[in-house]
């Protein structure tokens, strides 16, 4: 006996075929290609009209994907954000990019982000950093705590001398997160300072500890803890599916016994 599906049951069995969802990947990478060429002015020149046309089909291929996934799911749609994502990405390719808007144009590549939708080891990546948000909320915090207060002391020490760098609250905490990054905090900025204030390394050594190997440090053991601790969740659910798959076999096996159990009875009734 065959099951018939609904007209949306077919289209989203169709939409969510995985050799569709490999074409939309297709496209999405050939399409984030094309937009990076269309940078290229000689290569504009020569296939210019070919890059316009492929742009125009991949647009196509993605508003009939998001309209049969709205039509399959309805509102349901909206519920997940990833699929709003997915649509707002394509929405802003649809805004008329002339005059004004022409800078929309270059928005176009953030089709290319849809990848993080379709891609499941991206999309659990993504999680895990969404999930790491409130922890990272408190690093921030205590980031900008530590970097409000060496600001306030490096420009009570250094203003006079090195204007160009601790002048004010906002030069200081520019310079100091340079120094940071450990981006010429050296031979840059340090040396130069302590030529005047030779004891000037007892005031930025400690800050890059504190703030590159330390805090900085922070954000990859929250961000490592939400993925194994989504990996864990994703685990116990295909533990639990399977446990449920296996009591539904058990079920059918024992009601299965229990009918030839029956027949077996009936056979032996004279």
């Amino acid at each position: 006996m065959s099951v018939s599906l609904s007209p949306r049951a077919r289209i989203g069995a169709i939409v969510e075929h995985p050799r569709v969802q490999y074409f939309i990947m297709a496209i999405i990478v050939l399409n984030a290609v094309s937009l990076g060429l269309e940078t290229s002015n000689v290569i504009t020149a020569k296939y210019g009209e070919l890059l316009l046309a492929f742009d125009a089909f991949a647009l196509t291929v993605f508003c009939i994907e998001i309209g049969a996934k709205l039509i399959h799911r309805d509102i349901r749609f909206f519920k997940d954000g990833w699929n709003v994502f997915d649509f707002l990405v394509v929405a802003i390719a649809l805004i008329p990019a002339s005059g004004p808007l022409a800078v929309l144009r270059a928005l176009r590549i953030l089709r290319a982000l849809r990848l993080l939708t379709v891609v499941p080891a991206m999309k659990r990546v993504i999680g895990a950093l969404l999930a790491a948000l409130p922890g990272m909320g408190s690093v921030f915090s205590i980031i900008f705590l530590v970097f409000y207060v060496a600001a306030v002391l490096a420009t009570n020490f250094f203003s006079d001398t090195f204007p160009q760098w601790f002048g004010s609250i906002g030069g200081s905490l520019y310079t100091l997160f340079q120094i940071m990054t450990l981006e010429s905090w050296s031979m840059g900025i340090v040396r130069p300072v302590m030529e005047i204030h030779p004891y000037a390394w007892s005031f930025f050594v400690p800050f890059i500890m504190i703030t590159t190997f330390a805090i900085v440090n922070l954000f990859i053991g929250i961000i490592v803890d939400a993925m194994q601790s989504q990996h864990t969740v994703e685990q116990d659910s295909f533990e639990a599916g399977n446990k449920e798959l296996l009591a539904g076999e058990a079920m059918i096996l024992a009601e299965i016994k229990a009918l030839r159990t029956e027949v077996r009875a009936l056979r032996e009734t004279p």
